[in-house]
C-alpha cells in the first residue's frame, strides 16, 4: 500500500500539485483507515489531505481517475484474440502505434494492484498465464501486469522513446518465452487451432501492456516538458531570455515568489515554547502564592526589514533589473516595505508606479522607459539616492544595488556608498556579470565593493530566488 501510495505522489507532483512531506504521512494514515476497497471514499479521503485549491483539486481529481482506473482488459473475452494477430513481433514491442481507443490502462502505479489488494511478488507461471488468458481472467491478469510493472520499475519512465523496452521487459516477466514455448508445443502436437488462438492471445497482451505503458508514461511525466523548459530558463542568464519566452518567465517568478512565501510568513509575534520567561511568569502569579498557575514564555519580535533597490535600467542589465523588481513586489505580503528606485543616468524613484498600477509587468515597464536609455552613471545615481532617501536609511534597511557598475570613467561616487553602507543595515550588491569581469574596463566594483556587505555575482532566476530568499531569512 506504501508504494500505490508513493507512486500516486509522484504523479500528483507531475501534475503540478504540491505535497510535502507532512502531507504524505497524513495520506498514508487515510490509505491506511479506509483501504483501497472504496474508491470513492479513497478519493474524497486523498483528496481532503493532498489538494488544497480549486486548481489542485481538479488536477488531483484527473490524476486520481487515471490512476487508479482498472479497466485494462475489460474489453477482453474469454479466448478472444486480437484483431491485429498478425502484427510483427518487432512493430509491437517498438513500434509507433497509439493506444486503443477505450484502454485507459491506468493502475494504481507501476507498484500497485487492484482495489482489492496489492499484488504479490511471483510472476506467473506459463500453465497460469495461458490459465488467464483463455479463460479472460481480468483481476489475475491486471494483477500479473502490476506486479511486472513493479519489478521493471516502470514509475521511472520519462522518455517516449523508452516505451519499447519497458513493454518488452514487462512482458517477459510476466511470461513470455514460456508462452511462446506453449504455442511451439501445441503446433508440435498438431494442434494448430489453438496455436492460432493463444498466438493472438499473446499479441492481444502485448498490445495491453504497451497502453498501460503509455498510460503511465502519460501519469508520470505530466507537464514534463513544460517543467523542464522552465528548469532550463531558470538557470540561463536573463540577458539571454528570447521575448517568445517572457510569459513563461513570469509564470515562473509568480511560482517562486508564491513558494518564497509560502516558506517565510510568520506572524509578527512567535511563541518561542521551550524557552520560559522565569521573572514575568513569577510576577504574573504573585497572587497565587508562587503557585505556578500561569507560564509566560519568552516571544521573539520578528521585524521585517525595509528594502531599497536601487536598479540599473541600462542595457542588459534591464532584463536582470526587471526581474528583481517582480520579484520585490510579488512577495509584499512577507516583505511589505519595498522603495524601489531605477537609473541610468539619473536615478529617480519607481514605488509610486507599483503602488498605483495594478499589474506588476505594466509598472516595471513605466519605470524601464521612464528611467532606462540614458548613459550609465553611477556617481550621479548615487547623489540623487542621497537627495531622495539617505535620510530615511537606518538600522532596519537592506539596500540591494542591481548592476554591473561600469559607470563610463566616471567618478562612481564610492563616498556616498559608504555613507549608505554605515546607515543601513546590509548593502547588498547584485553584478550580473561573472565575477572575472567585474574590475575590467570601465567596472568600478574594486571600488565599490568594500562598501557592501554581500556582492555577489546574480544572472537568473535561480540567482535572484537564492538572494531574495537569503533577504527574507535575515528578516528577524
Amino acid at each position: 500500500m506504501t508504494e500505490v501510495l508513493g507512486d500516486f505522489i509522484r504523479a500528483l507532483r507531475a501534475a503540478d500539485v504540491r505535497v510535502s512531506t507532512s502531507e504524505s504521512i497524513d495520506a498514508g494514515n487515510v490509505m491506511d483507515l479506509v483501504g483501497l476497497g472504496n474508491r470513492h471514499v479513497l478519493r474524497d479521503g486523498l483528496s481532503q489531505v493532498l489538494a488544497k485549491s480549486e486548481d489542485e483539486k481538479q488536477a488531483f481529481r484527473e490524476t486520481f481517475d487515471r490512476f487508479f482506473a482498472f479497466d485494462q482488459f475489460k474489453s477482453r473475452k474469454p479466448g478472444e484474440a486480437s484483431e491485429d494477430s498478425g502484427e510483427s513481433e518487432e512493430q509491437s514491442e517498438g513500434g509507433e502505434g497509439s493506444p486503443q481507443q477505450g484502454q485507459s490502462g491506468g493502475m494504481p502505479g507501476p507498484g500497485g494492484g487492484g482495489m482489492e489488494g496489492e499484488p504479490g511478488g511471483d510472476a506467473p507461471s506459463a500453465e497460469d498465464l495461458v490459465s488467464m488468458l483463455e479463460g479472460g481472467d481480468q483481476a489475475a491478469l491486471q494483477i500479473a501486469l502490476a506486479e511486472a510493472a513493479r519489478q521493471a520499475q516502470l514509475n521511472r519512465i520519462r522518455l517516449f522513446t523508452q516505451r519499447g523496452m519497458y513493454v518488452r521487459r514487462m512482458m517477459e516477466m510476466m511470461g513470455l518465452n514460456e508462452l511462446q514455448d506453449e504455442i511451439e508445443r501445441r503446433e508440435d502436437r498438431g494442434e494448430q487451432a489453438r496455436a492460432d488462438t493463444l498466438r493472438g492471445l499473446r499479441d492481444q497482451l502485448r498490445e495491453d501492456v504497451r497502453n498501460y505503458v503509455e498510460k503511465q508514461l502519460e501519469i508520470f511525466t505530466a507537464n514534463a516538458g513544460r517543467q523542464l523548459r522552465e528548469e532550463v530558463l531558470s538557470q540561463v542568464r536573463l540577458g539571454n531570455i528570447d521575448a517568445r519566452d517572457m510569459k513563461i518567465m513570469r509564470v515562473l517568478v509568480a511560482k517562486m515568489a508564491k513558494r518564497l512565501v509560502a516558506l517565510h510568513s510568520r506572524r509578527k509575534k512567535v511563541d518561542r515554547r521551550g524557552q520560559l520567561d522565569v521573572r514575568r511568569t513569577i510576577r504574573a502569579n504573585i497572587e497565587y502564592d508562587g503557585l505556578l498557575f500561569h507560564t509566560i514564555w519568552k516571544q521573539k519580535k520578528i521585524d521585517r526589514p525595509k528594502v531599497m533597490a536601487i536598479c540599473d535600467v541600462s542595457g542588459s542589465v534591464a532584463q536582470v533589473a526587471r526581474f528583481l523588481l517582480m520579484f520585490l513586489y510579488s512577495i509584499q505580503e512577507v516583505l511589505p516595505r519595498v522603495r524601489s528606485f531605477a537609473f541610468s543616468g539619473q536615478l529617480g524613484e519607481t514605488t509610486q508606479m507599483f503602488e498605483t498600477t495594478r499589474k506588476i509587468e505594466e509598472a516595471i515597464t513605466s519605470a524601464l522607459r521612464e528611467h532606462g536609455g540614458g548613459s550609465t552613471d553611477y556617481g550621479q545615481a548615487f547623489v540623487d539616492f542621497e537627495r531622495l532617501a539617505l535620510d530615511d536609511v537606518d538600522h532596519r534597511t537592506t539596500v540591494l544595488i542591481l548592476g554591473d557598475a561600469r559607470s563610463n570613467y566616471g567618478n562612481p561616487r564610492g563616498d556616498i556608498l559608504k555613507k549608505i553602507h554605515a546607515r543601513a543595515r546590509r548593502v547588498i550588491w547584485l553584478n550580473p556579470e561573472p565575477q572575472s569581469m567585474w574590475n575590467s574596463g570601465d567596472s568600478e566594483m574594486r571600488r565599490l565593493q568594500p562598501y557592501c556587505d554581500t556582492a555577489k555575482t546574480c544572472a537568473s532566476l535561480k540567482d535572484l530566488e537564492r538572494v531574495v530568499s537569503e533577504l527574507l531569512r535575515h528578516a528577524s
